[in-house]
């Protein structure tokens, strides 16, 4: 009898162990952010594309959820980043190219820090793309605040032994994309070693220009064909705002040889999203050989999208869909949806990620975040976490600035500048209905009461600007460009003098 009691109680005690585990991993699950560098939604398969090769982000996707709506609140590097760390919009960070560094105080309230402060191990590697002020002995990067480093100033290098953080993977790895999955697979066995959850945040610089795509898969779209975009080219520009087509993104359609090198052009930026899938693939590779799959959240990204010749345009930055929007993939294997090849058409923004990593983390979100968690949509795939989202371009020409109110059937952007050659102008997409963004709705008649509710909604946005927008690095004074009340000749803008990207 004594030893029936004996086992009884050992058995109580390995179930109150084994629930006392499982109770933990779940509000303390391993998190890996993942983004690329210009990647747009055409460039991974299960997004609708059967002419490239991403089998390790479709099977993320059909692992998790594929988000159809979801897009960057800036679309240039400098400022995506700090909307990713910080959870807010720019103009509560203060940081762009042209406009400033970030300040310490908006720093300490980022995604890492705090998870570091909750008992994270946390781990970055890749371009950084934003400087702290006050870290000038380490050209603004806080890598002490990471318990693991491989970071890089500036737009970091394709040659891994010229990152300096990363240079001790140069051997196996001289291009960086594999250095960072080798990276990758680096910190999660020291975690699984030290027993602690990791927060592990990779930034690639794949797809980025110049490009330099790793030569040992040259093989994979040599002498391939793609299929142009219904939206491709100048023709299907004309209706677009004379203000949009003041900035580089313009031009670049013919100097980067969208017009008249499509295939070889896009191969070799296809051929550089390869990489990155190759490096995904390592690193979940490794949470199986380690045994932590199952509780380890992956979210895959890109910082902004790429506009690769449609409308005539090339590059990012604008408005428009390809630039604005991004792919999105969430795994979360604990999750209702798990496995189920589901997909969220709920709008979301990379602001939603600081939320999202938080409260997987079980940590508060600071009330200063403007993103909202998108766990919910996780648990049930067809719900939805805001009405509206706001994107914003304060870079670049003057006239291309700009602030775009989206919900999820329209899109509304008011140009506000004018002069001698072009008048202030309003945009109005039915994205439901004209998801290539090929008929600009503002002057038709019929859809009047629609272009004042986003009107109105536009206005709501910027009111939040001109309530939240910080104090310096030239903010407050889009509050009044972007107010569509104010007679252009009333507006005077004050060209910031700071870094260039």
């Amino acid at each position: 009898m004594r030893a029936r009691n004996v086992i009884c109680k050992s058995v109580v005690f390995g179930l109150l162990v084994a629930i006392a585990t499982t109770g933990y991993a779940q509000s303390k699950p391993n998190i890996i952010y993942l983004m690329a560098d210009d990647q747009n939604v055409g460039s991974i398969g299960c997004y609708g594309n059967p002419e490239v090769q991403t089998p390790n982000m479709d099977r993320l996707g059909h692992d998790g959820l594929i988000f159809d709506r979801h897009y960057n609140t800036t679309s240039i590097c400098m400022a995506s980043r700090a909307n990713v760390m910080t959870g807010m919009y720019e103009y509560k960070t203060g940081t762009n190219f042209e406009h400033g560094n970030m300040k310490p105080e908006v720093w300490a309230k980022s995604y890492p820090v705090l998870l570091r402060e909750a008992g994270y191990l946390t781990a970055f590697a890749g371009k950084f793309g934003f400087e702290i002020d006050g870290l000038n002995q380490t050209k603004g990067l806080p890598e002490n605040d990471f318990d693991f480093w491989g970071g890089g100033p500036g737009q970091t290098s394709y040659k891994t032994a010229s990152n300096q953080s990363m240079a001790k993977y140069a051997e196996d790895h001289p291009h960086s994309t594999l250095s960072y999955g080798a990276f990758g697979q680096d910190v999660i066995k020291q975690a699984v070693q030290q027993d602690k959850p990791f927060c592990l945040s990779i930034s690639f610089k794949a797809p980025h220009r110049p490009v330099t795509p790793d030569p040992q898969f040259d093989a994979v779209y040599a002498g391939k064909r793609f299929t142009k975009p219904d939206n491709f080219g100048r023709e299907a520009g004309q209706h677009l705002s004379q203000q949009s087509k003041q900035g580089r993104q313009y031009v670049r359609f013919a100097e980067w040889e969208y017009d008249s090198n499509y295939d070889a052009v896009m191969a070799k930026y296809y051929q550089l999203v390869y990489a990155i899938d190759v490096s995904l693939g390592m690193i979940r590779a490794e949470l199986d050989a380690q045994g932590i799959a199952d509780n380890t959240v992956i979210i895959y990204t890109s910082d902004n999208g790429y506009i690769c010749g449609a409308h005539g345009y090339g590059s990012k930055v604008l408005p428009m869909e390809e630039s604005a929007r991004v792919p999105l993939l969430i795994f979360d294997p604990r999750s209702p949806s798990a496995g189920k090849k589901q997909r969220s058409s709920a709008l979301t923004g990379n602001i939603d990620f600081a939320p999202t990593i938080l409260e997987l983390a079980g940590v508060s979100a600071p009330q200063s975040m403007d993103g909202v968690s998108l766990l919910p949509l996780l648990n049930d795939p067809a719900a939805d976490v805001r009405e509206q989202l706001a994107f914003i371009n304060v870079w670049g020409a003057l006239p291309t600035k700009s602030l775009t109110c989206l919900t999820k059937e329209w899109k509304y952007t008011y140009w506000w500048y004018g002069d001698a050659e072009m008048e202030p102008t309003e945009e109005l997409f039915h994205l439901k209905t004209d998801p290539l963004e090929m008929k600009n709705l503002s002057r038709d008649l019929e859809s009047g009461d629609v272009l004042n509710t986003l009107r109105s909604k536009y206005d709501e946005q910027l009111e939040r600007w001109k309530q939240q927008a910080v104090s310096y690095n030239d903010y407050q004074q889009y509050g009044v460009l972007f107010d569509r009340t104010i007679p252009v000749d009333q507006k005077q803008f004050q060209r910031p003098k700071r870094n260039k990207p």
